[in-house]
């Protein structure tokens, strides 16, 4: 049950999230903005755009608990062995990748924007910025992320195909859905479409994501129900056999 819960609540929470920073404070497109307008921005959010973005961060670190758990729905075999630290790399580097927003960035909003702030200063608040947007949010947080994801797909939809507790349609869509993930790894070489494949698969993945946790609610109603009659004869059947 937590298990399946976890990988609804996943999704549900990131697609909540994401959806309120697109009303907010227009995100992702507020990236394509000079870092000067996003700090402006971000400034102009207040301490309620701070906590989306803490919310947001947070909402990976829910992603651990959910592959260490949905693990055991699985054989043992040396394959899957990969899939729990997959699962947990996936979730750390997308955590920091995205925390740099309601801590760090803030105190550079601040800075950037504080009247006392000379032209040397804001010009250094916002290579800071560029820098810690290249290397937290691009390097570790999506590029890591996308191979750490796409690979603890793959690793588990690939499980699923013979798995009797999952449908295989359910791993021929993982295994789709990871390598659109994948695809997002060629983005930083220039590949065009890396990216707009690289969305529609996430937001895929977050569907399968739901659809795995349904699926595991179900076949536990199913096995209750096997068991129900099983239960009821070894309470029905003593009291018969009394004399």
């Amino acid at each position: 049950m937590l298990t399946a819960t976890l990988l609804i609540a996943v999704p549900v929470l990131f697609m909540l999230f994401y959806g309120l920073l697109t009303m907010t404070f227009d995100y992702p497109g507020i990236l394509r903005e000079p870092a000067g307008e996003i700090l402006r921005r971000f400034a102009a959010g207040g301490p309620s755009l701070v906590l989306l973005w803490y919310g947001f961060a947070l909402t990976p670190a829910l992603f651990i608990p959910a592959a260490i758990l949905l693990r055991r729905a699985f054989p043992t075999t040396p394959l899957l062995d990969l899939a729990v630290p997959l699962g947990v790399l996936a979730g750390i580097v997308q955590v920091f990748g995205l925390i740099r927003w309601p801590f760090l960035v803030p105190e550079l909003a601040r800075t950037f924007l504080d009247p006392a702030s000379g032209e040397a200063t804001q010009a250094a608040a916002l290579t800071v910025f560029g820098a810690f947007h290249q290397y937290a949010g691009v390097a570790i947080g999506e590029h890591l992320g996308y191979l750490f994801t796409g690979t603890w797909t793959l690793v588990i939809a690939g499980a699923m195909l013979t798995s009797p507790v999952f449908r295989p349609w359910l791993g021929w869509v993982g295994i789709v859905t990871a390598l659109g993930i994948l695809v997002g790894l060629l983005e930083p070489a220039g590949v065009a479409l890396a990216g707009t494949i690289n969305a529609v698969a996430y937001l895929a993945w977050s569907l399968w994501l739901v659809a795995t946790g349904i699926s595991l609610l179900l076949t536990r109603a199913e096995v209750a129900r096997d068991l129900a009659p099983t239960t009821a004869e070894s309470i029905v059947l003593p009291a018969a056999a009394r004399p």
